[in-house]
């Protein structure tokens, strides 16, 4: 890893957006753009899913050739509950819409998450582990957000927490009411997402951020100038109009991979050159 404080956000978005990071982060690569040399790397959800997988020692054209050719993607799962990623949305907007603080709604979203009725822990996890090329931890620091689903209370997993990965990357991904959360020495966990879509404040004293973010950040204004109030400099990518074509309304859905991924590719070529500037 360099040493002149760079530093790669990764924000949430479904199975849709691990394709599209790993697509976007493939076409810089194309184009002689690498920004997986950062100091430090802040995933949430599937975010820290693609981090991980930069993480195995896999050259990201490799990663990339997982996500987009069906025969190597890994196996997903459709949820198995009654709530749609609509009707997670519309929740969490109504808590939103009742309470103005934000661990409130997080605890309201936990409190949903522990009485849904979802597939098991166990099924879970094994998704997540086919999806880590490799189950351990970089060498280089890498954070994974995730919420207490009691307490609404931001924890942060990184190699030295003594979690197992596949288990941070699991609570990281327990996107509530649709997947179960993850237990954790006796403490259950949900998305790191519903804290914040990319939690760039976590990453405030770099030099140079680079927030990759599939969704949309209500709180992402407000976590840049905090950064900047730090001196640091950001840069965002959203998702071109092809890309949120290709996520469709349903990130979580398996089908949106290869499109998503191929559509990453193609926006990562594009704006190769504007990111190297700035990365570089």
């Amino acid at each position: 890893m360099s040493d002149n404080g760079r530093a790669l956000v990764l924000g949430g978005g479904g199975v849709a957006g691990i394709a599209w990071l790993t697509g976007f982060i493939a076409g810089l690569a194309a184009e002689g753009t690498d920004v997986t040399g950062a100091d430090l790397m802040v995933g949430t959800s599937a975010g820290s899913v693609v981090a991980a997988q930069i993480g195995s020692g896999l050259p990201i054209g490799d990663l990339f050739e997982r996500q987009a050719d069906p025969a190597l993607q890994n196996r997903e799962l459709v949820p198995s509950g009654s709530v749609t990623i609509a009707d997670f949305m519309e929740i969490w907007q109504r808590l939103a819409e009742a309470d103005d603080d934000p661990a409130a709604i997080r605890r309201g979203l936990g409190a949903r998450a522990l009485a849904a009725d979802t597939l098991s822990e166990p099924e879970r996890r094994t998704v997540i582990e086919g999806r880590l090329p490799v189950h351990e931890w970089p060498s280089w620091k890498l954070l994974v957000t995730a919420v207490n689903a009691l307490t609404g209370d931001l924890r942060v997993f990184d190699r030295d927490s003594g979690v197992p990965l596949v288990d941070a990357i699991a609570a990281s991904c327990a996107l509530p009411m649709i997947w179960p959360p993850t237990t954790i020495g006796g403490v259950r966990y949900v998305d790191g997402g519903i804290r914040s879509m990319n939690n760039l404040d976590l990453a405030a004293g770099h030099e140079r951020l680079l927030v990759i973010s599939p969704m949309d950040d209500p709180g992402l204004a407000a976590d840049i100038a905090v950064v900047e109030g730090k001196g640091g400099r950001v840069e965002v990518v959203r998702p071109d109009d092809a890309s949120r074509t290709a996520a469709g309304t349903d990130p979580l859905s398996p089908a949106t991979r290869t499109p998503s991924a191929n559509a990453g590719l193609a926006q990562g070529r594009a704006a190769a050159g504007r990111i190297g500037a700035f990365w570089s």
